[in-house]
């Protein structure tokens, strides 16, 4: 659940499909996101799940994997 609703967002801020994701994929070097896009990824996720992440714990998020984690952590 937690990955499938990370991949629909990053599909819709990044523009590409949401089976191009995976978890080892880093952010910046394999999804070429600048912060902007991570501040609107995670704004995305709070939305969806109905969480809250905070700025830090998004700070040290480098990869998918982490930001499930991440996510799983709030849920």
């Amino acid at each position: 659940m937690e990955l499938e609703a990370l991949q629909k967002v990053i599909a819709a801020v990044l523009g590409m499909d949401t089976d191009e994701i995976a978890l080892d994929m880093d952010f910046v070097d394999d999804l070429g996101a600048d912060s902007l896009d991570l501040y609107q990824i995670f704004t995305g996720v709070e939305d969806a799940l109905d969480i809250t992440v905070p700025p830090e714990g998004v700070e040290r998020i480098r990869t998918v994997r982490e930001a499930v984690e991440l996510i799983r952590l709030k849920m």
